[in-house]
């Protein structure tokens, strides 16, 4: 929910409610996170890593960034949602800097979201960070 929904009183709509948990999560504040997300969220990170709380994909950008934001380029709501279940897909990009101190920048990412009676119950995450990692160790080329 943006600030301003909030203060309007107003109820957020699916696609408020994942860019103020990502806005919140990228701090990191994975504790202020949980008041978007289900008691039951299942989380599936890159490489089909299963999680289940914000603070396990805080810990996980911890050991592979030294540090990292998101770029939200746009959030699209999937038509036909219902209140116990709506798509949101998240795209962007990502910036910040790997363990060694290397600035990077446009790491195209698309998350995946459901969106159920207000709360977060499923995101799904895609990015580009692997690949990236291969060329830098040289396994790969651009």
């Amino acid at each position: 929910m943006t600030d301003a929904t909030a203060q309007a009183g107003s109820p957020a709509t699916p696609a408020d409610i994942v860019d103020q948990y990502l806005r919140i999560l990228m701090i990191p504040d994975p504790a202020s996170a949980r008041r978007f997300v289900a008691p039951d969220l299942r989380i599936r990170f890159t490489g089909g890593r299963a999680m289940s709380d914000p603070s396990e994909c805080a810990a996980f950008n911890a050991g592979r960034y030294a540090w990292v934001k998101k770029r939200i380029e746009r959030t699209e709501t999937v038509a036909g949602g219902t209140d116990d279940e709506t798509i949101v897909y998240s795209l962007g990009t990502l910036y910040g800097a790997w363990p060694d101190g290397a600035a990077f920048e446009g790491n195209r990412y698309v998350d995946r979201y459901v969106v159920s009676r207000g709360l977060i119950r499923e995101m799904e995450v895609w990015n580009d960070s692997a690949e990236w990692l291969l060329v830098r160790a040289g396994l790969a080329q651009l």
